[in-house]
């Protein structure tokens, strides 16, 4: 047995059936993504059945996403120690039941490998966006994960993969799953094209409009009129077409904004800005985690 596996599993302790969860979720990765988008296919045709809220609650709870604003990202890939935070005000910023450690332990290791939301919706080019931070979940993708192309990088390129993908209308999210340890270890890149999460998300809110995979990242957006040109690419941009212009007029809607900052940063005229919404949960945001809750 690998020295990898030993560790996840010492890590689940009695719950060896996390462990194999564990196990077969990353060694299995793309037939397990796989077999999660083609139920997806056959739950749209279900959301008038609304007892599937149930379902989506119990999934939700046990595997879910925080989306993340470049600054925040970026506080994670320059990261130099260890951060532990297990605390029911976790919850605050990852508003689920379960799952809500936010752990980082030896973060200046990484692996990335190749994602299996983009294999399985059969993206072209560029795969090699799943992120793994730390020692534990990077030796465990390195010594297993070779058939997706596991490779160890470091921070800085960490990042670099971050802001190439963004170019590209990627959303960053940081996933945290029960049968993981339900700690904040794997970060990737998700366009609402090929991201299984968004795409569940987006099935999901037809059957109840609270059902969500993804939390907010917890900023909202800034217009200043007197930079817009209304040429509509914040809107282009938008995985969730929370924003709209029509007839040089732009409207937003700030509630089911997840506050991803792509439109920001396409703005070709710097007419947004995020700021942290009081009305929202609490962003991701590793200073304010260490100042408040440690």
């Amino acid at each position: 047995m690998k020295k990898s596996t030993k560790v996840m599993i010492k890590k689940h302790g009695w719950r060896v059936d996390r462990a194999i969860h564990n196990y077969i979720y990353f060694v299995f990765y793309y037939p397990y993504v796989k077999v999660v988008l083609v139920f997806l296919g056959l739950l749209k045709y279900l959301t008038w059945f609304k007892p599937l809220k149930s379902v989506g609650d119990f999934v939700f709870n046990r595997y879910h996403a925080k989306v993340l604003s470049v600054s925040d990202t970026q506080k994670i890939f320059t990261l130099n120690e260890d951060v532990r935070v297990i605390s029911e005000q976790n919850k605050r910023v990852v508003p689920f039941k379960y799952a809500t450690k936010i752990l980082f332990k030896e973060p200046e290791y990484i692996a990335v490998m190749d994602c299996p939301c983009k294999k399985s919706c059969n993206v072209r080019g560029d795969i090699n966006s799943c992120i793994a931070v730390g020692k534990d979940l990077s030796t465990f993708w390195l010594e297993h994960c070779q058939h997706y192309n596991a490779r160890k990088i470091t921070q800085e390129e960490a990042f670099n993969i971050i802001k190439r993908f963004r170019k590209t209308g990627h959303i960053t999210q940081v996933f945290m799953k029960v049968a993981t340890g339900g700690s904040t270890g794997l970060i990737c890149n998700c366009h609402p094209d090929s991201c299984v999460s968004l795409i569940a998300s987006k099935i999901t809110k037809k059957i109840d409009s609270n059902l969500s995979q993804s939390a907010q990242s917890g900023y909202s957006v800034v217009h200043d009129v007197k930079k817009c040109k209304t040429c509509g690419t914040c809107a282009d941009i938008c995985p969730v077409d929370v924003i709209e212009v029509r007839d040089v007029v732009w409207t937003y809607n700030k509630d089911e904004c997840l506050g991803c900052e792509l439109c920001v940063e396409h703005c070709p005229n710097g007419a947004l800005s995020l700021y942290q919404d009081p009305d929202k949960l609490l962003p991701l945001d590793l200073d304010m985690i260490k100042e408040r809750f440690v």
